[in-house]
């Protein structure tokens, strides 16, 4: 075991490949600490000395009440307190808690797993945290709390707070420089700029992109307190940007997710949007994308989509499924899309409700086989924007049909479009003519209810959004049924329909 005031470095260093190295339960160890490459393959495990039995069980998130139990590495400077060497693999943490001095008001990275490296043989891999806790400290700016600059590396059952800047982007999670696979699974994600982003900076390595990527069950929420106008702003006005961005990632799976609270108009919960950051990497991309089953509360926008970077030369964003996802208090549009955009699906979606318009879709070129089918939409009051809905040269293939538009803009639906094809909306000027309920479901002999069932339905099938808000990771149920009902009585009757 390594007590208090022994030297960790010194305990990495020696430990070989199966190795335990324990630190003492509640003890500080202050420094920059290296994870150093080793021969084999066998994972060391560096953890608290806390019992298992002591520790919240594998699928259960870690809570900063829990902190007692951890040992604390903790930078006394701007450099991450734990950071990997080029080619370092198949280390643990469990149970460990990561942050910089109270002294330190500006640092980039907590924890780094991996750096620029310039070739893949130098990037490192196989690198999990499981049930640890990282945080800046409230005043500091802290630009991530983890850096996935790696190989195949994981996020689980962790808590990452108190990750803002002032005047920049910040990102509880960032990854541009590594090819994956990554696993963010049943995580509590704080961070002003983007909870969680993927690209943002030019990889150094030719033609890398972050790929095969799980996001699942997590918190991604931004602290109220930091909205400019909320009565319990504390003062400090930390740059806030989206929730989760995509700019160069590909095979994405984001399910079963809560992201909420996001300030400012033009702020949206999800961006998805190809970035050759520095122009050099025209290979950038964003593609095979499925957003599935989400909890989206609280945002501007819900969602953006552009199809190319429209600074530098990138490729095309194509493949993109929105689905079956639940989408309250949406300050300004349910989506902006702006082509060209390759197969497109918006399907099952209910999104409510909207003070603007519903939607906004334009863009030069076309947008290849686009899809919006059986989503139940708030129309806000200049309802549906909606560039040349008529035209077939620009959306070839497209297929629109069994929406649901509500409210006031309902009446002006296709504003700026030839008429869509008989079928693609009904049209109602309030939730109760609707047969909807204020959060979103259906009521019972709605005139939107079908023989068939929920397919049949538009909207969200409420049963699989709960199973998969449930069942995103195990033994996760009592955690996402506290975190999602704390503050409102829509979500506690998601919750219930859930189970």
């Amino acid at each position: 075991m390594v007590r208090k005031g022994a030297d960790p470095q010194a305990a990495l260093d020696a430990a070989q490949p199966g190795d335990i190295v324990s630190l003492e339960a509640g003890a500080v160890f202050r420094g920059n600490f290296v994870l150093p490459k080793k021969e084999g393959s066998d994972w060391i495990v560096v953890r608290t000395s806390a019992s298992d039995s002591d520790l919240p069980r594998p699928g259960t998130r870690m809570s900063p009440a829990t902190s007692v139990l951890m040992p604390k590495l903790v930078s006394p400077n701007d450099s991450p307190a734990v950071r990997t060497a080029p080619g370092a693999h198949h280390y643990r943490f469990v149970g460990v808690e990561f942050t910089a001095a109270e002294s330190v008001t500006r640092i980039g990275s907590i924890v780094a797993f991996g750096a620029r490296h310039a070739r893949l043989e130098d990037v490192p891999s196989h690198l999990i945290l499981d049930r640890c806790f990282v945080h800046g400290q409230p005043g500091a700016d802290t630009f991530q709390g983890v850096l996935l600059n790696s190989g195949a590396a994981a996020v689980v059952d962790s808590h990452v707070s108190e990750i803002h800047v002032r005047g920049q982007d910040s990102q509880a999670v960032l990854g541009y420089n590594g090819p994956g696979p990554f696993k963010l699974s049943n995580n509590y994600l704080e961070a002003a700029g983007e909870n969680v982003m993927f690209g943002g900076a030019d990889p150094a390595i030719p033609d890398l992109v972050p790929s095969d990527i799980e996001i699942s069950g997590n918190h991604m929420a931004k602290p109220r307190s930091w909205n400019v106008g909320d009565p319990s702003y504390a003062g400090v006005p930390w740059t806030q940007k989206a929730i989760l961005e995509l700019k160069n990632a590909q095979r994405v799976l984001i399910r079963g997710n809560l992201l909420e609270n996001i300030a400012g108009e033009k702020g949206a919960a999800l961006v998805l949007t190809p970035r050759n950051q520095g122009n050099s990497a025209p290979w950038s991309v964003v593609r095979d994308v499925t957003f599935h089953d989400n909890i989206v509360r609280g945002a501007a926008v819900g969602w953006k989509a552009q199809g190319l970077d429209d600074g530098h030369r990138s490729q095309q964003l194509r493949r993109v499924s929105i689905r079956n996802n639940l989408w309250l208090s949406i300050g300004r549009s349910f989506f902006y899309a702006l082509g060209p955009i390759e197969d497109l699906a918006i399907e099952h979606n209910t999104a409510l409700p909207v003070s603007y318009s519903a939607y906004h879709v334009e863009g030069e070129p076309p947008m290849q086989r686009f899809r919006l089918v059986r989503n139940v939409m708030g129309s806000g009051g200049r309802g549906l924007a909606f560039a040349r809905v008529g035209d077939p040269r620009w959306l070839p293939g497209a297929v629109i049909d069994g929406n649901v538009l509500v409210g006031p803009g309902s009446a002006k639906a296709i504003g700026r479009a030839e008429v869509p094809p008989a079928g693609a909306f009904r049209l109602f000027r309030d939730l109760a003519t609707a047969g909807v309920n204020e959060d979103g479901s259906l009521m019972v002999g709605s005139v939107l209810r079908a023989p068939g069932g929920a397919e049949g339905e538009p909207g969200v099938d409420f049963r699989e959004l709960g199973e998969a808000v449930r069942a995103a990771s195990p033994g996760r149920e009592r955690q996402s049924r506290r975190s999602v009902a704390r503050d409102g009585r829509v979500t506690r009757t998601e919750v219930r329909r859930s189970g």
